[in-house]
Order: C-alpha cells, then structure tokens, then sequence
C-alpha cells in the first residue's frame, strides 16, 4: 500500500525559504541582527529628523529658548510672506530643466551606447561634472558668465549679441543657474538610463528590424517602452532635485540679483541660519515636501507607474 505525501500548511509553507531552509528565530535574529546598524542610522538621521521637524513647524523655535507650541501660527506667517512664494515660483520654474535633461541624457546615452572605439572614454567626459565639486563648477561658471568672459566670447564668435553678466541680470540669473545644474546633472542620468538600454533584449531590437521597423520605430516602440521605469526614476529624482535646488543658488548667486534667484529652499535655509526663526523654516520644509511629493506623484501618472508594455 502506498501513501500520499501530506501537503505542507499555509504556516510551513511560510516558514520554509525559497531554498528549502527553515525559517527559524535564530535565523530571524541573525537576519534582524545584520539590518540594525543600518535601521539605527535610519531612525537617527531619517525618522526622527522628519518627526521633530515636523513638530517644530507648530512651534515657535530659535534654539535658545524651548519650542513654544504655536498651532498654524508659522503656516500663515508663511503664506503671508511674499518673499516665500517669491521662492517657490522660481523652484516651480527650475521644474522645467526635467525634461530637457532627461531628454538630452537619453540622447547621449544612445550615443555612447554604441561599440565603438574610446567609448570609455566619451563616458568618463561626459559624468565628470557630476563627479566635480560645486564649489569648483560655480566658480568656473561665475567666471565664464562675466561680461568679458567664455560665454559672450562664444556669442560674439558666432554674431550673437552679448548679454553682458549673465548673473547679475535679474532676467537672465535664474535660468543661467538653470543651465549649470543641467550640465551638470547630464552625466548622472545618462549613466542610469545607459544601464536601462543595456537590460533590453537586443533581440526584440533585430526582431523588429528585420520585420521592415526603421530606427525611429524600433525606438519609439521597443527602446523607449523599455526605458520606462528608468524615466519614472530619473523623472523623479530630477523634480525632487529641482524643487529642493540649494546648492547652485548658495554658490553663485545668493539669491540676488533682486530676488530673481532666490528659491524657496534658500528661504528655509535663511528663516533657519539667518534669521533663527526654526519653526518657520520647518513649516516651509513641509510645504517643500507636500509639492516634492505632488510632483511624484504626477510622475507616476505620466509614465504609468514605470511598467513596461506586455
């Protein structure tokens, strides 16, 4: 007489790995053991960060005096305060280099996908600014948008009219800056959308060439499907990054000329360092993070949440 195997329970299941091996709590306090630096580093610099900050947006804050439970007192002060929402259009405006970086880092991405001799090479040039140091590119920038600097050079060269200081022009600072953190920024993206083309399927490529597709097609239908869920990541790294810029204003224009530069997470950093006003500087971070998070959130949309076409 022969007997059927008995088929393992939901909880044996559970408790058995993909390889077979129990799951045991000594192996669960092995694994957690190995995750706690990690998670204690997450909590003291991430968690508990978010939490206070939080908090200190309902209180008023000069880290002298204790936090004083102030209710939304620092939200209408905010709203109130012309100079913020000042800031917040010009970081609403520096959403505009999204596009136009990722359209541009696609590009050099499929260029410099190509087997060709000293590619290696065209991929070091072009992610080295992302490598350099902000300080060194801003003043390498501040020095070539002077009037008698590279840039009007160049213009002049080619019969273009010059513009004199690119940074001391109210309406020409911001988008200069603009300009910088797009030349800089294309090297990183196009490194994420390089490893993107190399995880499709050459043969899905060949197959649709040799079917009659041109070149265009074949992008359009196979290469550009496929580099869906890089464009959700680099789409929204890139916004993130827009909304919060800090850097490149810190390092080449403060702010000025007259506020055209000024964004609104250079107003946390000066309601926090300048004026001590901490509360209000939190309140401003959070409505950084709600409009960061919105714009995530349309990203999703637009790329259809980074899932690629059966």
């Amino acid at each position: 007489m022969t007997t059927t195997p008995r088929r393992a329970s939901r909880r044996e299941q559970h408790r058995v790995g993909g390889t077979g091996a129990k799951v045991t709590a000594r192996n669960t306090l092995i694994a957690y053991a190995f995750l706690m630096p990690f998670l204690i580093l997450l909590v003291v610099y991430h968690t508990w960060p978010v939490i206070f900050g939080t908090y200190l947006a309902f209180t008023k804050y000069n880290i002298i005096s204790p936090p004083e439970w102030v209710g939304l007192a620092n939200f209408r002060e905010l709203f109130a305060d012309e100079q913020f929402w000042s800031g917040l259009k010009n970081s609403l405006k520096y959403i505009l280099i999204v596009p136009v970086i990722q359209v541009i880092a696609i590009l050099v991405a499929l260029l410099v996908n190509r087997p060709m001799k000293g590619i290696g090479f065209f991929r070091t040039a072009f992610y080295v600014p992302v490598v350099t140091s902000f300080a060194v590119v801003g003043l390498m920038w501040n020095w070539m948008y002077q009037q008698d600097g590279a840039v009007n050079t160049v213009l002049g060269f080619i019969g273009l009219p010059q513009k004199g200081s690119f940074l001391n022009n109210p309406a020409t600072a911001l988008y200069a800056v603009m300009f910088v953190t797009l030349w800089k920024g294309i090297g990183y993206y196009m490194v994420l959308y390089l490893a993107g083309l190399q995880s499709i399927s050459p043969e899905l490529e060949e197959a649709a060439t040799i079917d009659g597709a041109s070149r265009v097609q074949v992008f359009w239908n196979i290469t550009l499907p496929g580099l869906r869920p890089t464009i959700l990541v680099c789409s929204l790294l890139s916004t993130i990054s827009a909304i919060k810029v800090f850097e490149e204003i810190y390092v080449m224009t403060q702010g000025y000329p007259a506020g055209s530069t000024y964004t609104a997470l250079f107003y946390t950093y000066s309601r926090a360092f300048q004026d001590y006003k901490y509360g209000l500087a939190a309140a401003g971070g959070i409505i950084i993070a709600l409009i960061s998070i919105i714009f995530g959130l349309i990203n999703f949309r637009l790329t259809r949440g980074g899932k690629v076409d059966a």
